[in-house]
């Protein structure tokens, strides 16, 4: 299938969302005043808006791009609760990235697809425009996230702006992609995933596809430069590791740099813990750090 039909694909399914009922396509965005030294706590208004955490690095270099992570969390599209998530914001903004651990809504908000993508590309203009007020340019752009959250990155950053959404900031290009236990191939996980789209996949095959990151790897339209990072812990008894091997040889497949290192004796939640995981991610975005003041993506 080529960009266009890709595209086309997605405006399909927009239509099929509005018939299921879905309403909800300007995602608000929160704003805060940050400095150079804070942690700064976004609280969610309780009416639909998005929330964050910002963690501005100890020590960075303002002369030169400093990375930029969004992470996102899981909770099988129903909730998206980051807490859990905090100790690794924390200790990858520690070592000089500039870390924004957002939320989005999701199926107790009423959220179906395309919402929560929706809100999670906001997210990254949000992140963006903080980094900025901080004083930081924003260096490679990296998502990070767990689960559910891995599906919502993964998809963020392989789609582009096929299902874009008006965001109150300006949304930079993604550069990288890290997955912890994600979920990838839609298809294998519909008893999950049939809420978030609202409708069997049998019932709206191009709805699916639109959602689904291995079908635009697939189709070969994936927005470039992006680098991926897939991050699996042996003893996971949620996701099979079959759904990184697959999206991992897709990628290949198709010219985009990825790398799948399965984690011996850890599960579903140990691989969001930052003395496994957080030093593999660094070491990822240090490789991307090093070449990016020469082709910077914007």
């Amino acid at each position: 299938m080529t960009r266009g039909r890709i595209a086309a694909a997605a405006l399909a399914a927009c239509a099929l969302l509005a018939a299921c009922g879905s309403t909800a396509t300007n995602v608000p965005t929160p704003t805060a005043s940050v400095s150079p030294s804070s942690s700064v706590f976004v609280p969610d208004s309780g009416d639909g808006t998005v929330s964050a955490d910002i963690h501005l690095p100890t020590s960075a270099d303002k002369s030169r791009p400093v990375p930029l992570i969004v992470t996102i969390p899981g909770g099988s599209w129903k909730r998206s609760d980051r807490a859990y998530l905090e100790p690794l914001a924390k200790q990858l903004a520690s070592v000089g990235n500039v870390v924004v651990n957002a939320t989005y809504r999701a199926g107790d908000m009423g959220a179906q697809f395309p919402v929560p993508l929706q809100d999670v590309r906001c997210d990254v203009g949000y992140a963006a425009a903080q980094a900025k007020a901080a004083g930081y340019t924003p260096g490679p752009v990296v998502l990070v996230g767990h689960s559910a959250g891995g599906h919502l990155v993964a998809l963020a950053g392989v789609s582009g702006d096929a299902l874009a959404a008006p965001c109150a900031d300006p949304v930079p290009h993604i550069d990288a992609v890290v997955g912890l236990a994600g979920i990838y191939d839609a298809r294998h996980f519909t008893d999950l995933l049939t809420p978030f789209f609202g409708v069997p996949v049998d019932d709206a095959p191009a709805l699916w596809d639109a959602g689904d990151p291995l079908h635009y790897v697939q189709a070969g339209a994936v927005p470039k430069p992006l680098s991926v990072l897939l991050l699996q812990g042996s003893d996971d008894a949620v996701v099979p590791v079959t759904q990184p091997q697959v999206f991992e040889q897709a990628l290949l497949a198709h010219g985009i740099p990825a790398q799948l290192d399965v984690l011996p004796g850890v599960d579903h939640m140990g691989v969001v813990d930052p003395a496994v995981v957080a030093g593999r991610i660094a070491l990822f975005v240090r490789g991307l750090q090093s070449t990016y003041s020469v082709t910077p993506s914007g």
